[in-house]
């Protein structure tokens, strides 16, 4: 008797973890993005690899760690980037996205981090140009870099409270897969 409602039990949270993750799919990105590159490569613990960008304009770096966990460093004033010294960064657990904006001095540094809770991590960078333009009221003239990184890093924030939204969720999925292996065996 309670085997079958072990097996109810399991099959009921199987389903429910099915349902959740379905529901955190990949986001579409815009169709006025143009993808210029693929880069795929692997990191080892504490170490760090080097890009450089020389694409001019709007450009959208986004990350996923396929596996382990690295982070994304970003500088128009180094060629090597690192956790101390940056202009942009992305450090979650799952898709690091950084938006380099088009003042951005070329050629830009990137600096792709292993984070050492992973003896080795490997990810997929997609590089897109955003050829979208702002239009301001007032013309150029009213542009303001300060306002626009205060503007930026507001919009990182919310990014990273999604972000640890999406890591509490995978976080439970864990602990919820964990058990279910523990009842079966």
């Amino acid at each position: 008797m309670a085997a079958g409602w072990r097996r109810v039990i399991l099959i009921f949270m199987a389903a429910q973890v099915l349902l959740v993750v379905n529901t955190f799919e990949e986001e579409d990105v815009p169709e006025e993005w143009i993808l210029l590159h693929v880069v795929r490569g692997q990191i080892g613990a504490g170490n760090y690899s080097y890009l450089r960008l020389n694409h001019e304009g709007k450009i959208v770096l986004q990350m996923q760690s396929l596996r382990g966990d690295a982070d994304l460093y970003v500088s128009d004033t180094t060629l090597h980037p690192s956790f101390d010294e940056y202009e942009l960064q992305s450090v979650t657990c799952g898709q690091d996205v950084v938006h380099v904006p088009a003042h951005f001095q070329r050629p830009v540094g990137i600096g792709i981090y292993g984070h050492p809770s992973h003896l080795e991590s490997e990810f997929e960078m997609k590089v897109y140009y955003d050829p979208t333009v702002v239009r301001y009221p007032f013309g150029e003239a009213s542009y303001n870099p300060e306002e626009m990184e205060a503007s930026q890093k507001y919009s990182q924030a919310t990014e990273d409270d999604s972000q640890d939204e999406e890591s509490v969720f995978w976080t439970i999925l864990i602990g919820i897969l964990k058990l279910i292996l523990e009842i079966l065996f």
